[in-house]
């Protein structure tokens, strides 16, 4: 629209003539919104308030009377308070590049000042302790012509011919030499001793291989000596078998051989021979018995008599048993034991009666005392 004016967002519009400003400023200033002005009663200029720089390049002398040359970046803008951009633009509205100019002007002069309070050591080591004093020194002189400083940059700081500074550095850079060519070293030496290492593994892996194959191999020809042995131990092995068989099945005939000739021929040799040797005794008693048959034949007729005689005194002996109290604990074989001592006791009469007549009865030492027979309280004497 005609007579409207809008600043842009980095600038403030100044419009001068009508009435003043706020605080008695010769011009009304307006940022961040459009004005109607109007065409031949005021006049509209712009102030920028955008990121300004200024570099800096200035030979200072240190407290120790060594010049330095100092370059330095100072970035820098328009205030954006009121009060700043009038005092801005009261000085820099119809030539803004002087702003950079004296900017770095008044920079130049606080690097000369506090440069010449410090050493190169100092200066060197603790930059941004220069870069911290330059800016406080400069604030409020700054502020008074409308700008703000943002940062100030030491960009380098060269004695020229001097070589102070170099000398100064010269020590720390033989020590960082010597660190980095012990470094340099630490590292060869890790270097050859991991080649080495590297060395003995493959070495180490070379031996372990071929004691592998070797061993592989060798239980490849130890397995085809076993698969071709096999067939020829297997068939000795059976034939050990067959002959253990054979050996067994022989013993086991021999010993039914044996047997057998025990059974056919020993047993009844053994039979035989006894068969003979109680034909030979049976023999030996008949000819004893003729022999005492033909000595005895006297006394057959005296033994005839006795013999009558027995049953008359086996009688008289088991008469001697009526008062005789005998308990029978057996049953018949008790009352047959108690014959069976009767018909004894009447032997043992019979052939004490027959010592008496002088008879003998086959045992010519047996005592010629009359016997006597005691049976269970009862007692028969024979004289």
């Amino acid at each position: 629209m005609f007579g409207y004016r809008v600043p842009a967002p980095d600038e403030a519009m100044l419009i001068s003539g009508g009435r003043r400003g706020l605080e008695g400023a010769p011009f009304r200033v307006v940022t961040g919104h459009g004005k109607f002005v109007l065409p031949v009663f005021r006049k509209t200029r712009f102030l920028t308030l955008a990121m300004c720089e200024a570099e800096v390049a200035e030979t200072c002398v240190t407290r120790q009377g060594i010049a330095l040359t100092v370059r330095a970046v100072i970035a820098f803008k328009v205030g954006n308070d009121h009060e700043s951009i009038v005092n801005a633009g009261q000085r820099f509205l119809s030539d803004q590049d002087q702003m950079a100019v004296l900017t770095g002007r008044i920079f130049a002069g606080h690097l000369r000042s506090i440069i010449g309070s410090m050493t190169v050591e100092e200066i060197v080591t603790e930059r941004q302790k220069l870069a911290t004093e330059v800016l406080e020194t400069s604030k409020s002189e700054m502020a008074k012509i409308g700008l703000i400083v943002d940062s100030l940059q030491i960009q380098s700081i060269d004695d020229g011919d001097a070589g102070y500074i170099k000398a100064m550095a010269a020590p720390h850079k033989a020590a960082i030499q010597r660190a980095a060519q012990v470094a340099q070293a630490q590292a060869t030496q890790a270097a050859a001793e991991a080649e080495q290492a590297a060395s003995r593994n493959q070495a180490e892996y070379a031996r372990q291989t071929a004691v592998v194959k070797a061993q592989y191999s060798a239980e490849v020809d130890r397995a085809q000596a076993q698969a071709a042995q096999a067939g020829p131990l297997a068939a000795a092995h059976a034939q050990q078998e067959v002959l253990s068989a054979q050996t067994e099945l022989a013993q086991r005939a021999a010993e039914l051989r044996q047997q057998q000739l025990v059974a056919e021929i020993v047993k009844p040799a053994e039979a035989e021979a006894e068969r003979i040797r109680v034909l030979a005794l049976a023999e030996a008693e008949r000819m004893k018995i003729q022999a005492e048959a033909a000595a005895s034949h006297d006394r057959v007729a005296l033994d005839r008599m006795l013999i009558d005689q027995l049953p008359l005194i086996v009688k008289e002996a088991a008469g001697g048993l009526a008062g005789a109290n005998v308990n029978v604990l057996n049953g018949a074989d008790g009352l047959g034991e108690i014959a069976a001592g009767l018909v004894g006791q009447g032997l043992t009469i019979l052939d004490s009666v027959r010592r008496n007549l002088g008879t003998p009865s086959g045992n010519g030492d047996e005592d010629q005392r009359p016997a006597r027979k005691q049976l269970n309280g009862g007692q028969i004497d024979v004289d």
